[in-house]
């Protein structure tokens, strides 16, 4: 289907903010009529991401595929240039789901206040900017992207959130101004280095310069996308925004643009700044194995379910850095397998906290208790998306931060294996702390009685809608533990080109 091949990733991308220009035509009273015309828009541009799957050629999946470059913009040298290869494409293609199920859960599940044609316009907008993001082979067409999302998750956080929600917006948006405007000076001082925005073109042609002037633009591109995964002690933003945005902005800050800032790394700052990259490696180590066990601490001092899943994304992404920080096969991989399995595992999980919240109206997790009991359905959906999260094999979660830690043994790049062998210990007494937090999640929201204020309540079982919007999730991260090779297979092509230009 040559149609396919030249357009598929274009019309995956831009059919969602076509479809949120739509929905404003649509008069407000017609709530029903809005949400079904999302779930077609971000149905059929899940469709035309599932028939790119069948014509993506895995036996060549290092290679860019479904590569299109149109002149765009001549008077600085930016081009339309869009393609995926191994690394992105598992990214984009969760990128599309995760959006669809999020509106399906919305059907029954709508934010207040009642604005569902704003929400919904909203939600189709950063779908368009966060898949964009993925396939973008031009660096001012990827920082287009990148900055589409941020008015959306600000104005969703600051509209439909929760008590705080104006001081953890506006945190949000200033954190990430802030990242991006050092991660643009990079943009312009490779292009004034290389003359063009192209990143295919930079990565073949190399960048000239000083190693000061290398590490110093590196600095710049690191900060932009150290704050969106959020590396420690950039992390700081994450929690509030979390705790108060609406579940589905919850849902994909988590599964998909936490992963922007991960996969700035191997697209653009790993691969064009290769010799920056050496030398920034053990202390991007350093700092995710902190990360690691701050998350961990931190997790089991918290009140709020919802808050502790956010500090909880704060050490699993550290998992993906410190995989990243390896520059081998085995630990870049494990960084981009832990990626679609945090968006997996972590996703859910914060479908459940919103679905708490909405049965119980707390999620102090002291006033809960007994759900097992009471909701043994809902219960056991919490305790699977938990396990699956503190990594246990069979699992997705266990395969991420095992090849994250297995490379950390013998890094990659002459890095220092001493060095490597220390923080692959933090890493590990960090498993452990995560599984000890989760554990004790589990007992005190599962285990127990059930509280007085809820006995004898109608607390309702999950919904058909619920599984219908879960379903995927659930059996994703149960294959993806089983199969691993499913994703592995689909990356490893790429890693290993990645990590030849690192010098691996």
């Amino acid at each position: 289907m040559d149609w396919l091949n030249d357009w598929g990733l274009s019309i995956a991308t831009f059919l969602p903010a076509i479809g949120a220009v739509a929905l404003l035509l649509i008069p407000s009273a017609k709530e029903k009529l809005m949400n079904t015309a999302a779930l077609v828009i971000t149905g059929v541009t899940l469709l035309v991401g599932i028939l790119l799957c069948f014509e993506f050629d895995y036996g060549n999946a290092g290679a860019l595929q479904f590569e299109l470059n149109k002149e765009w913009i001549p008077q600085i040298g930016a081009n339309y240039h869009i393609g995926v290869d191994g690394m992105a494409f598992p990214l984009f293609v969760l990128s599309l789901l995760v959006s669809f199920l999020c509106i399906i859960y919305m059907r029954w599940h709508v934010p207040e206040p009642g604005k569902p044609k704003a929400f919904l316009a909203l939600v189709l907008l950063l779908e368009t900017g966060m898949t964009g993001t993925f396939i973008a082979l031009d660096l001012m067409l990827f920082f287009i992207f990148w900055e589409i999302v941020l008015v959306p998750m600000y104005f969703m956080i600051g509209i439909w959130g929760g008590p705080n929600r104006q001081y953890a917006s506006v945190k949000f948006f200033l954190y990430t101004l802030f990242g991006s405007i050092f991660m643009l000076l990079g943009f312009l001082a490779l292009r004034l280095n290389t003359g063009t925005f192209d990143i295919v073109q930079m990565v073949d042609g190399g960048v000239s310069g000083s190693s000061m002037f290398k590490n110093l633009v590196f600095a710049g591109l690191a900060l932009g996308f150290a704050i969106k995964v959020p590396m420690w002690p950039f992390h700081t933003w994450l929690p509030d925004a979390h705790t108060e945005a609406p579940t589905v902005g919850s849902v994909l800050l988590a599964a998909i643009m936490l992963k922007m800032g991960t996969y700035g790394f191997v697209r653009i700052a790993y691969p064009i700044l290769p010799d920056a990259a050496r030398d920034f490696a053990p202390v991007i180590g350093i700092l995710a194995v902190i990360a690691i066990i701050y998350g961990a601490l931190c997790c089991l001092a918290q009140t709020d379910l919802k808050r502790l899943i956010a500090f909880s994304s704060v050490g699993h992404m550290g998992f993906v850095m410190l995989g990243l920080a390896t520059l081998n096969d085995k630990g870049i991989n494990g960084a981009i397998f832990g990626m679609v399995a945090h968006g997996l595992i972590t996703g859910m999980l914060f479908f459940l906290a919103g679905s708490i919240h909405e049965r119980y109206h707390t999620r102090e997790i002291s006033e809960l208790g007994g759900m097992l009991a009471q909701i043994p359905r809902f219960g056991s959906l919490f305790t699977y998306a938990a396990i699956a999260s503190l990594g246990l094999p069979g699992l997705a979660g266990f395969w991420g931060e095992m090849l994250s830690l297995l490379g950390s043994y013998e890094p990659g790049a002459g890095l220092s294996p001493a060095l490597f062998r220390v923080l692959m210990v933090g890493g590990g007494i960090g498993t452990v702390l995560t599984a000890g937090y989760l554990l004790w999640t589990i007992q005190r929201v599962n285990l127990g009685k059930v509280p007085a204020n809820f006995e004898g309540k109608p607390i309702f079982d999950v919904q058909p809608l619920e599984w219908i919007a879960w379903t995927p999730l659930l059996v994703l991260i149960l294959v993806a533990g089983l199969f691993p090779k499913l994703i592995l297979h689909v990356t490893d092509g790429a890693v290993q080109g990645l990590v030849g230009v690192l010098g691996g």
